[in-house]
């Protein structure tokens, strides 16, 4: 039996494309900065969002810890989200790593607004932590893939400025965000100072994430990803498989969105399910009903061909990505109707 793998946008397999375009690409040591594949990434992901430079790390945990620690030092704080990343899924790294505490917003579905980030900026005084950076997600993935509206965006960056702040974001899915959205890369990247773009996710490359933003900001970064034992060597390989993604992968990411929309109106009428999020990306998010288990609906559904994930107590959730063509969508509603 064919198991369609709906747990994460992880999960992706570089195609035979992908793998003869890697297998292809020259390579060189790239903490010398002698690896083309990897500068010719670096350049092309920071010009693609109007910024300088850019960094190939291993991840988007690393992208965006490297980012945290370049902005914050031991005593500052961050404001985000609890639900965000940086702080939910990243291993306690803002404490870790920066030695930074952490503001966060609770509730308005994930998302951070302005009128949060303004009378949260500590005032000059000793008792508080020195507000740092402010950081936002898009898509917003405990809000089940929402997207942030651009002018809210753009408030929060007023704020920052008038505040003297960075405004970081972490951008896993941000292509999924922009084939929403409209909004030109340019555009969308002159509202934040950095960037972590994710290639393994929606862009189904197998490993990394590019930091961007202004080539001194990406010259502190290097110094952090060098402490944080991040340097490597003839990556070129790796990062060909990134840079193949962002040329290849990107307009095609409205398919996913499709399929999830498809797959959502299924779920809408399954017996076991209670609540489906609203969908506008490529995640969906389940309330399962009050008398049922999530692990049990979870092994029902593997039994029946399909993977999910858990996302909370009563909560599971489906992505879409490029694995998942429109042959799979049958087997999935079989497989939901079924319990």
């Amino acid at each position: 039996m064919k198991i369609v793998d709906l747990r994460s946008d992880t999960v992706t397999k570089p195609s035979a494309a992908m793998r003869e375009f890697m297998f292809q690409a020259e390579v060189g040591d790239d903490v010398f900065g002698e690896d083309p594949a990897i500068n010719e990434l670096e350049e092309y992901t920071a010009q693609l969002f109007g910024k300088e430079a850019g960094l190939y790390c291993s991840s988007g945990t690393q992208t965006n810890q490297i980012a945290i620690a370049v902005y914050c030092k031991p005593g500052t704080e961050v404001i985000c989200h609890e639900d965000a990343h940086i702080y939910k899924y990243e291993g306690g790294g803002i404490a870790r790593n920066a030695g930074a505490s952490v503001r966060m917003m609770r509730d308005n579905n994930g998302m951070l607004t302005p009128d949060f980030v303004r009378r949260y900026i500590n005032p000059d005084n000793f008792h508080l932590p020195i507000t740092a950076l402010v950081s936002v997600e898009d898509t917003m993935n405990r809000a089940g893939g929402r997207v942030y509206d651009f002018q809210n965006i753009l408030d929060i960056k007023k704020v920052c400025d008038q505040n003297n702040l960075p405004l970081h974001l972490d951008g896993a899915r941000v292509f999924n965000a922009l084939a929403v959205n409209g909004i030109d890369a340019k555009t969308y990247g002159a509202a934040f100072d950095s960037i972590s773009i994710c290639l393994s996710k929606g862009l189904g490359a197998p490993v990394g994430s590019v930091l961007v933003g202004s080539k001194d900001f990406i010259h502190q970064a290097r110094r952090v990803r060098k402490v944080f034992g991040g340097g490597m060597r003839q990556a070129g390989i790796i990062a060909a498989g990134g840079l193949y993604a962002l040329k290849h992968n990107v307009t095609r990411l409205t398919e996913d969105h499709r399929r999830a929309q498809t797959l959502a109106q299924v779920l809408e009428n399954c017996s076991w399910v209670a609540e489906v999020w609203p969908v506008e990306t490529n995640i969906i998010v389940v309330r399962i009903k009050e008398t049922l288990k999530t692990a049990e609906i979870l092994h029902k559904l593997e039994q029946n061909g399909v993977k999910g994930i858990e996302f909370g107590e009563d909560l599971i959730r489906f992505v879409t990505h490029l694995d998942i063509h429109d042959e799979d969508l049958a087997p999935c509603e079989k497989a939901f109707t079924s319990i």
